[in-house]
């Protein structure tokens, strides 16, 4: 497969949830595409689905209805929601993830040569001790790890380090893509950049393939390619990330960008504010999910559901995308 082929097409995927009589709908209706080795990054605010559609991608959790449709290394395209247990484990080495919490996410009692290894051991049960152990100390390279230190035990390490050995984990059956789920929202700033670096290196040398799952939008707008923004479940603007970040065609969007901070003391930035708290999913407004916090609204807006529809090569789903002039990130100015 070569760079820039499509490798999956993720259409109307919803996740529903169901408690005591509430449907509380997590992911409505998100379509994109993903192409091979690019990054994608999902960005927006806490609670607007983007973690919930990434564990629906990898089949965390079962999505309620919806297509993945991937192209897997052997060039066949299978529905990742609808495939059987068998075929399943035999594509799901091709797709992994790299958790938030890098402390929660690797088991305490395992030293990290058993926590990389754990993936091999899984699908390829009879292969030999030696040459397992050999993966496992060139992905640890790779990755910035001392090879010494895969006696020890993650209690050992320090976040950054922790991280490290998540993305090990993930990589050391050679996937085409990972999800990465705010892979660097719980480090410190200096070693996020690290890591986001690291991430990018990795993508050049094993070719790899990034959905960047974040709130962070600096961090999104230095290593995404494409850059989908969710609000309340929805997919509201979708786009190349230099034309998204210069020149949104959503209001949200054109809130979320005035929020990032400018390493500039000169340059002042004009903060758009949003009123009231985002709504209750188990119980949306109606029309718009957003018109109860937009400066824009009209009555339209109030009672129809705008559709996701091409604006200045872009997908965005707002009535007024058109005719809005909305402020951007200043590139010229950063």
């Amino acid at each position: 497969m070569n760079k820039g082929d499509l490798i999956m097409k993720i259409r109307d995927i919803h996740m529903n949830f169901h408690s005591k009589g509430i449907c509380v709908r997590a992911v409505s209706g998100v379509s994109f595409d993903v192409h091979k080795g690019e990054t994608i990054g999902i960005v927006g605010e806490s609670g607007c689905g983007k973690t919930t559609l990434g564990r629906c991608i990898v089949r965390a959790i079962e999505a309620s209805e919806g297509e993945v449709i991937y192209t897997a290394l052997d060039g066949k395209e299978y529905d990742f929601l609808k495939i059987d247990r068998k075929t399943m484990k035999g594509i799901r080495k091709e797709i992994q993830m790299i958790f938030q919490d890098p402390y929660s996410s690797l088991d305490p009692r395992m030293t990290v040569l058993d926590i990389i290894a754990e993936p091999i051991k899984a699908n390829y049960p009879k292969m030999p001790k030696a040459e397992r152990e050999a993966m496992v100390i060139d992905i640890a390279d790779k990755v910035g790890l001392n090879t010494s230190y895969l006696k020890r035990y993650p209690h050992a390490f320090s976040g950054g380090q922790r991280q490290r050995i998540g993305i090990a984990r993930a990589l050391i059956l050679k996937p085409q893509l990972i999800v990465c789920d705010e892979a660097v929202s719980a480090l410190d700033v200096s070693i996020q950049a690290q890591i986001i670096n690291l991430l990018r290196d990795l993508q050049k040398e094993m070719d790899l393939t990034y959905i960047f799952i974040s709130h962070d939008l600096s961090v999104v707008e230095h290593i995404s390619d494409k850059v989908g923004v969710m609000y309340l479940g929805r997919m509201v603007e979708f786009g190349e990330t230099e034309k998204l970040f210069a020149s949104p065609k959503h209001p949200y969007t054109e809130a979320l960008l005035s929020a990032v901070p400018v390493a500039d003391p000169d340059v002042k930035m004009e903060r758009i504010p949003l009123q009231g708290e985002i709504p209750n999913p188990a119980n949306p407004p109606s029309g718009c999910h957003f018109h109860a916090r937009c400066r824009y609204c009209t009555e339209r807006c109030k009672t129809e559901i705008p559709q996701l529809h091409e604006v200045d090569g872009r997908m965005v789903a707002c009535h007024r995308a058109e005719e809005l002039s909305l402020r951007g990130f200043d590139y010229a100015d950063a």
